[in-house]
């Protein structure tokens, strides 16, 4: 009878807290840990950032409060010769689904609501599993963490079409285009979320205990 070996069980990732060295978040050089100012480009080194939840919660809520009036307020404000219309940044993609323009219109939905709503839950839950303990792994975190750092620049699409409008569509007295109060808001919350997730030390991910991994090994069968 051919019996069936058990899978090799994946190794366990050492950190370089364990090696004994700390590397600069400014750029990426090395050092042992008794060094405390990176010789390359001066940036003090700490092993961990025990302090930056307290920055990312802060900013985080800054972000969220910023972020409710951008969606209140309006967006753009168009002048004509005898009306003056103002959309918000929802009533604008309506708008844009009503002409059919449904490819841009879907883009604006989801740079300008999705994305955020999006980022402000995955800050929270990253903020969250490295103090309690979580089902999701952390090669699962550190990649929701670099995701939420790379799609951050993005969200200021909406901004950028305010600013071209802006600046192309002005005729005087015919028609003239401006950003609404909602574009101050919106990109102060774009700004506060993205220096958010700068402030979390993902290094904290490796660090937090997790009272669910390693359950799911079957037991050795004869």
């Amino acid at each position: 009878m051919v019996r069936m070996e058990r899978a090799e069980q994946p190794k366990e990732i050492v950190s370089a807290k364990d090696l004994g060295v700390v590397a600069c978040r400014r750029c990426m050089q090395v050092w042992p840990q008794e060094v405390k100012i990176c010789a390359r480009c001066g940036h003090k080194l700490v092993q961990r950032d025990t302090k930056c939840l307290q920055r990312v919660w802060a900013l985080w809520v800054m972000g969220l409060i910023c972020y409710i009036p951008a969606n209140l307020y309006p967006m753009l404000q168009t002048r004509a010769l005898f009306t003056t219309q103002q959309d918000t940044i929802v009533g604008g993609a309506i708008e844009l689904f009503h002409y059919g323009s449904y490819g841009v219109a879907i883009i604006i939905l989801v740079a300008s609501v999705m994305i955020p709503i999006a980022k402000f839950l995955a800050i929270a839950f990253l903020s969250i599993s490295v103090t309690r303990p979580s089902s999701v792994s952390k090669n699962q975190r550190q990649l929701l963490y670099e995701i939420v750092e790379y799609i951050g620049r993005w969200s200021m699409i909406d901004i950028f079409v305010v600013a071209i409008l802006s600046s192309l569509v002005q005729l005087n007295v015919l028609v003239a285009i401006s950003p609404g109060p909602a574009s101050l808001f919106f990109a102060l919350s774009v700004i506060f979320t993205m220096l958010s997730a700068q402030a979390f030390d993902s290094r904290m991910i490796w660090d937090a205990q997790q009272s669910g991994e390693g359950r799911n090994t079957n037991d050795e069968q004869p």
